[in-house]
């Protein structure tokens, strides 16, 4: 049985996104002094008590503005009261009440959920009920005083909200689902390929850039595996980001990388490969993440027989470093093959989990001597490779025994490696290969025999 949904709703700059942070003592809501820094529907989960629950925070409301994102934001916040059990209003206790929080209170009259009213920015506790008193005439129940950002009050605010929760089912355990970040510069489509596999708009979609800034966790279930889809803030050059909401957008953008199994690069057809996206290229590779390489907007590429396999080498050519990832051309748009995303994310999660007995890594390797020995220096010293051993996963690692490391240049070292891909698979992830030499061991073991002894 899914979690129940507590619905975080009210104006611009109440302090939702903080109490959101408070209730699931986490910092993942982007919270900043500008109003507007909400705009989607953003996910957390919640615990109180006996009862686990989800948070979803929502864009601030305003019913008589219709500018930009307002009303997707509105759409959101709608989606948002479909699903949840109980509507937590924040209202602000210091301005008292607005036409904002009187427009609010009336829409909410019309969704069916069981709704709770907390008055936020009460940090004095002789105030606070005064302050709170004022709300009665909104019609939404009993006012309770809080203070979201020194968290007087939300421990009884969380007693109600679990009070109104449906009745806890007994439920079987499931595993933990798969992560998939979906990773990309601005503009190129994330927020559309979120909606075409939710098949609802799960995120606000628009040509200005920077529209998505917190990163949106989704819960899903393909063929009976679970997944979260995190779709991130878009990716820009390092001197093009102001310290500000894009900052912090940004930053959780690159944490979500390093929380994820998977990371979903997602490409622009029309423009290519940039140098940004090699850099979110490197950055995938360097934490050691599966990958798949999603090229969108496919649609919109005037094609003939030729142009899939001209268009992918062309795009290979400057993601060489990700030549172990698969490549899939989407359409957001129209949903082309992106049910097919989850298969082969699915092989590339299977394969960066994987564990290798030594026994055959070493059967592979035994073949890439006999088809080429390790160079030999001008003096004559020749490398020589003993044996290998996978030593982790996640992203497969191995061990290489030799006599000198030094002797093992770059060009043997990427034939060893493209070798075991060969002879052992791991498509879709990257590998990790150690190399030691006699005198490493020689000093480990020296060290281990005097810890022993002292």
């Amino acid at each position: 049985m899914a979690r129940p949904v507590v619905a975080i709703i009210g104006r611009p700059n109440v302090g939702k996104s903080t109490l959101v942070n408070r209730l699931c003592q986490s910092r993942e809501a982007i919270v900043h002094d500008k109003p507007g820094m909400t705009r989607d529907r953003n996910y957390q989960d919640g615990f109180w008590r006996d009862r686990e629950f989800r948070v979803v925070d929502t864009g601030g409301l305003v019913f008589d503005d219709d500018s930009e994102f307002l009303p997707e934001i509105r759409e959101q916040a709608n989606l948002a009261l479909a699903e949840a059990a109980v509507a937590l209003v924040i209202v602000d206790g210091q301005q008292g009440v607005t036409a904002s929080d009187e427009a609010i209170a009336q829409w909410l009259r019309s969704h069916p959920c069981k709704s709770l009213l907390a008055v936020n920015k009460c940090e004095s506790p002789e105030q606070g009920l005064a302050m709170a008193a004022e709300f009665w005439r909104l019609g939404l129940g009993e006012p309770y005083p809080i203070s979201a950002i020194h968290g007087a009050g939300t421990g009884d605010l969380l007693d109600l909200v679990v009070s109104l929760l449906p009745p806890k089912l007994l439920e079987d355990d499931e595993a933990e689902p798969i992560q998939m970040a979906i990773i990309g510069r601005p503009n190129v489509g994330k927020s559309s390929l979120l909606n075409s596999i939710c098949g609802e708009p799960r995120a606000i979609v628009s040509p200005i850039r920077g529209t998505t800034r917190d990163t949106i966790d989704t819960n899903l279930k393909r063929q009976g595996q679970a997944w979260k889809l995190i779709d991130t803030a878009g990716i820009r050059r390092r001197r093009s980001v102001n310290y500000g909401p894009e900052f912090f957008g940004i930053n959780r953008s690159f944490k979500a990388i390093e929380r994820s199994d998977i990371c979903v690069l997602v490409i622009d057809a029309l423009d290519g490969v940039t140098e940004q996206d090699q850099r979110l290229a490197g950055r995938i590779e360097e934490a050691g993440r599966a990958c798949v390489l999603v090229v969108n907007k496919w649609d919109a590429v005037e094609k003939d027989s030729h142009t899939m396999s001209r268009v992918e080498k062309e795009l290979r050519a400057k993601l060489y470093f990700l030549d172990w990832a698969t490549m899939l051309f989407t359409s957001a748009l129209t949903g082309q093959r992106v049910e097919s995303i989850f298969a082969l994310a699915n092989i590339a999660v299977e394969q960066h989990r994987r564990r290798v007995s030594t026994s055959v890594v070493n059967e592979v390797l035994k073949e890439a001597l006999s088809w080429r020995s390790p160079p030999t220096t001008r003096g004559g010293r020749q490398g020589r490779l003993y044996y290998g051993t996978q030593v982790a996963n996640r992203p497969p690692s191995f061990t290489m025994f030799v006599n000198d490391p030094k002797l093992f240049g770059d060009t043997y070292r990427r034939y060893v490696e493209r070798h075991l891909r060969e002879g052992l698979g791991f498509d879709g992830t990257p590998l990790k290969l150690f190399w030691r030499g006699k005198q490493q061991r020689d000093a480990e073991r020296d060290l281990a025999k005097q810890q022993s002894k002292s």
